[in-house]
């Protein structure tokens, strides 16, 4: 039997959690308690397609583009590398030359993002990719790119250029993702998307198996 360590790298969903302003909060509400009388619990939950762990569908922002449920199952389950950048503002073209591309399918960046997780409110300095950053990625032609906070461009970039760079390319946002107990190096990403028909982006959960022989 292979001996594998699973990183959960989601963010789980919660009331109160943080999120993109203006994104509609998450809430949980019980229809039927045990407690009170009821056979089962049973409860309706509200969120939007960009809380927490979630990826965005090249539809987001390429208008009759592929929808979550349409994006190629394959881009979601995979080799992936982890690269930790320590930046602190923005992920530049020149921050990504110098790494290791051979092979790379899906890569994931790990930067100061992961730890604005345990903070209460949203960060709008987060690390980002710059428009040289995401046109870098596109000559590569990776499937996805996976960032550690809720947008791969700066907070109210105008025009959104690195969205629009990789998802007009047909490369997948995975965004929100939680590295900060993930080291650098090599994975199998295995990204379960809620397949939600004609969205622009679902939340997922997402897990790195380590090969530890």
């Amino acid at each position: 039997m292979l001996a594998v360590k699973v990183y959960d790298v989601s963010v789980p969903l919660h009331e109160g959690m943080v999120i993109y302003p203006g994104d509609p909060p998450l809430q949980l509400e019980y229809m039927h308690r045990i407690s009170e009388g009821a056979g089962a619990n049973n409860s309706w939950v509200c969120f939007g397609a960009h809380a927490g762990t979630h990826l965005d569908a090249p539809h987001h922002f390429i208008d009759g583009a592929a929808t979550v449920e349409q994006v190629a199952t394959e881009a979601l389950i995979g080799p992936a590398r982890v690269f930790r950048l320590d930046v602190q503002e923005a992920i530049t073209a020149e921050d990504l030359r110098p790494l290791d591309w051979e092979g790379v399918q899906r890569p994931l960046f790990r930067t100061r993002n992961s730890s604005l997780w345990r903070q209460s409110e949203f960060a709008q300095d987060f690390v980002y990719l710059t428009k040289d950053a995401a046109e870098f990625l596109v000559e590569r032609r990776p499937l996805l790119a996976g960032v550690d906070y809720l947008s791969v461009d700066r907070f109210h970039a105008a025009g959104h250029p690195a969205h629009k760079a990789l998802l007009g390319a047909g490369i997948l946002a995975l965004e929100g993702l939680d590295l900060s107990q993930v080291p650098p190096g090599d994975y199998f990403l295995f990204c379960g998307l809620l397949p939600v028909v004609g969205a622009e982006a679902a939340p997922a959960r997402v897990f790195l198996l380590e090969d530890k022989n």
